[in-house]
């Protein structure tokens, strides 16, 4: 009895020649071929039913595996199960796991499509792939989304969270929100290793404590006038587009996507729809008389529906192009958006008007939800005579 099982040899099984089934015991069998082909058989009943299910050829199965295989296959038998219908279920369950995984960059592929269309504009759009791309897929970009640790999430905050803070942060944020996708698609289990609350925050320094919040270089409110005198003086399409975005404190996406449709000379009114602002809020900007001047001028070369157009047929001015003026006047210290902070601290400093008027001029959001739900106007009277008013600085401040 002590032979049932085990009768074979390492060296039997390496020597043996002979065609035909040689037993081991406990259904394991060495077959061999005509032509001196070696495999493993295991030989089963169930439900009065002989299968013999192959268990691999022997110079990749070894004596000892395929005891060890045929010792399992016998406890399923046992239990009533097939083995070679357990091993086919297996295959299939593995194969429908490999389809389900999903790469990290095949992850936020798959998310960027599902939200660019909630997203504002092209730029958007490209700020992800772009950061994903130089920060994010070097380092686990090809890796299954499933396997992505705290470790590889440092690995790549860690080179840039002192040195582009602001960009790091970003970079976090994204792939937070990326591997949360994939958590709820079921491509990954447990807790998302990009989470700052509870998790980063112990692993690295606030993002305050390396880096004191940016500030757009702004000009004094008291250069304003010497400014714009000089950018009149400029010749094209984006200096016109600069001047109009000061005198409207508006931002560069907002003055560049400017369309005739929005602009309503009689009224003097210019109305921004929701889905161009950053608060997803239609806004009402009023127009000076130097704003209507600036827009009279761009009627004269009108050329399609933008009221700045680029160089492009049908296309507005590039984001760069009011930069690109900027740099042209080798005015290097100052940027297009702190023209708003010029205007806001002007408000400020230099005026009567309420926080609230000077804030919705700059279309930020003023007060509470609780606040905002009770305020049912934007102020818009306030406004004119707000605009009005700096538009009436811009022409008479001194250099």
């Amino acid at each position: 009895m002590a032979r049932e099982i085990g009768k074979l040899s390492a060296v039997a099984v390496r020597n043996q020649s002979k065609p035909g089934l040689h037993g081991d015991g406990g259904g394991l069998y060495l077959q061999v071929t005509k032509a001196g082909v070696k495999t493993w058989i295991y030989r089963f009943m169930l439900s009065g039913r002989r299968r013999d299910m192959g268990l691999g050829p022997l110079h990749t199965v070894g004596l000892a595996e395929a005891r060890e295989e045929a010792r399992r296959c016998r406890q399923l038998v046992r239990l009533g199960i097939d083995p070679i219908e357990d091993r086919k279920a297996t295959k299939l369950a593995a194969k429908a796991e490999a389809l389900k995984a999903m790469t990290f960059k095949e992850c936020a592929k798959a998310y960027i499509k599902a939200h660019e269309a909630g997203w504002k504009n092209d730029k958007h759009i490209a700020q992800w792939n772009s950061t994903l791309t130089t920060y994010v897929y070097p380092t686990i970009g090809a890796l299954s989304v499933d396997a992505i640790d705290t470790g590889l999430i440092m690995k790549i905050l860690e080179p840039i969270w002192t040195t582009k803070t602001e960009t790091a942060s970003r970079v976090r944020g994204r792939m937070e929100a990326i591997l949360d996708w994939a958590t709820v698609r079921k491509h990954r289990t447990g807790e998302n290793p990009a989470r700052w609350k509870g998790h980063l925050d112990h692993l690295l320094p606030a993002r305050g404590k390396v880096q004191k919040a940016g500030h757009h270089s702004a000009l004094p409110y008291d250069k304003i006038g010497a400014f714009l005198k000089a950018l009149r003086a400029q010749e094209g399409i984006a200096p016109r587009a600069l001047e109009f975005a000061i005198l409207t404190a508006a931002r560069t996406g907002e003055v560049i996507g400017a369309t005739w449709q929005e602009i309503d000379m009689e009224k003097g009114l210019w109305t921004i729809p929701a889905e161009r602002m950053k608060a997803d809020k239609e806004h009402r900007v009023p127009l000076s008389e130097p704003a209507l001047e600036i827009l009279k001028g761009m009627q004269e070369v009108r050329d399609g529906d933008f009221v700045f157009p680029g160089g492009k047929a049908r296309r507005p001015l590039s984001n760069m192009a009011l930069l690109v003026t900027l740099r042209r006047m080798k005015r290097t210290d100052i940027t297009v958006h702190g023209f708003r902070s010029t205007f806001r601290d002007w408000a400020a400093e230099r005026t009567n008007f309420s926080r609230e008027v000077a804030e919705m001029a700059l279309a930020h959001a003023v007060g509470s939800k609780v606040e905002a739900a009770y305020r049912r106007g934007d102020l818009f009277a306030k406004r004119v005579e707000l605009m009005d008013a700096w538009a009436g600085h811009c022409q008479t401040a001194k250099s």
